[in-house]
């Protein structure tokens, strides 16, 4: 799969998925732009890549917010002066019954989930339609299938991919593609915390029974990134073990 000296940002990529995304990048040749709310996290990313001999830059920011989403974007073409790829990893969960769901977590989770991404997108957007080259690769979820107390992050993570389908319409004859990638239990900071016993029941439910891993993700994301990929655009890919099937 082809990215070599291309330029990739990868939001939220200072833990978890996003950092198993930006890694698997790096490792394959692009420049990549590490991007997290916590500096010390982007500092601590940029300097394990450095170590191994990628070329990355880190930039704070939050890109919930336009300022932050623009900066970010700015900083990547001060480094690079493009950017090919954008992968829009970053989210949150504040799971709840919807009769006990408060209107301030419904739209906490739909503006770090979905407004981020719109923020993102239209911000690259300009950027590659002038150079006619992009890969857009917003991260959902097995979860915008539903699921009990999940009312605002599965709506958020449904909405991506609406947004990633019209995307992929306006954004063809650019040379640009916009996809989806839909993960389900990933081996994260987030997983690790809950009790032994819910790991292993959640486990169980997938088919192939193993956790997912972030560079399971990330190979996701390079096929998606890679120019290999120009004729695959408006797609949703689990990378979710088959738990999407309801086979669990």
């Amino acid at each position: 799969m082809n990215v070599k000296d291309r330029v990739a940002i990868v939001t939220g990529s200072g833990q978890g998925i996003g950092r198993g995304i930006a890694r698997v990048l790096a490792q394959a040749g692009a420049k990549v732009v590490v991007n997290d709310l916590d500096s010390e996290r982007v500092r601590a990313v940029v300097s394990e890549f450095e170590a191994a001999g990628f070329d990355v830059v880190g930039q704070r920011a939050d890109v919930a917010s336009a300022q932050g989403a623009e900066s970010l974007v700015a900083a990547a073409i001060d480094a690079y002066g493009r950017i090919d790829i954008l992968v829009n990893n970053v989210g949150m969960a504040r799971d709840g019954w919807l009769v006990k769901m408060s209107e301030e977590d419904w739209d906490t989770v739909l503006t770090v989930n979905l407004k981020s991404q719109f923020l993102m997108c239209r911000a690259v957007a300009p950027h590659m339609m002038d150079q006619e080259h992009g890969r857009i690769i917003n991260i959902s979820s097995r979860a915008w299938l539903g699921g009990p107390g999940q009312a605002n992050y599965a709506a958020s993570k449904g909405a991506v991919i609406s947004l990633t389908r019209t995307l992929a319409l306006e954004m063809a004859r650019y040379g640009i593609t916009a996809n989806v990638i839909a993960p389900a239990l990933v081996d994260t900071p987030l997983f690790r915390g809950l009790k032994e016993e819910v790991q292993e029941r959640l486990i169980k439910t997938i088919p192939v029974r193993r956790i997912g891993t972030p560079e399971d993700i990330g190979n996701a994301a390079l096929f998606l990134a890679a120019d290999e990929s120009s004729y695959v655009t408006g797609q949703t890919l689990y990378v979710c073990g088959g738990r999407s099937l309801g086979a669990g």
